[in-house]
């Protein structure tokens, strides 16, 4: 399972990262949509975990490329935010199969992303 992290906050990032990788993944984690689309470009990518509250760049665009590069990727949307609490997401994001909040414990985390890589 190869994971692809866009997160700009480096803390949160590496402790996911951690976690997941302690569930066997090859995680990759970057914080911006030029650095994902470059990771998109040059690597097989099983799920991504996405921030909706980047910086730099948009995570809805990532999706976007994630569709056409790894269109067997699936996406799960993290957000401090209410937005999209009303599932919403799901019709913008084709390969969104989970939508969460930033303060999701990161093992709870790590196991959407295993249970949503085999379900695929």
């Amino acid at each position: 399972m190869i994971v692809l992290i866009v997160e700009p906050e480096p803390a949160l990032g590496q402790l996911w990262k951690r976690h997941m990788a302690r569930q066997g993944a090859e995680v990759h984690l970057v914080e911006n949509q030029d650095a994902a689309f470059a990771l998109l470009r040059d690597r097989p990518v099983d799920m991504l975990v996405l921030d909706l509250d980047l910086r730099d760049g948009s995570a809805f665009a990532i999706s976007d490329y994630a569709s056409y590069r790894r269109p067997d990727a699936r996406v799960i949307f993290v957000t401090n935010t209410t937005f999209f609490s009303d599932g919403s997401i799901f019709m913008h994001s084709p390969n969104a199969c989970a939508f969460l909040q930033s303060a999701t414990p990161p093992e709870d985390i790590a196991a959407m992303v295993v249970h949503y890589s085999r379900a695929g």
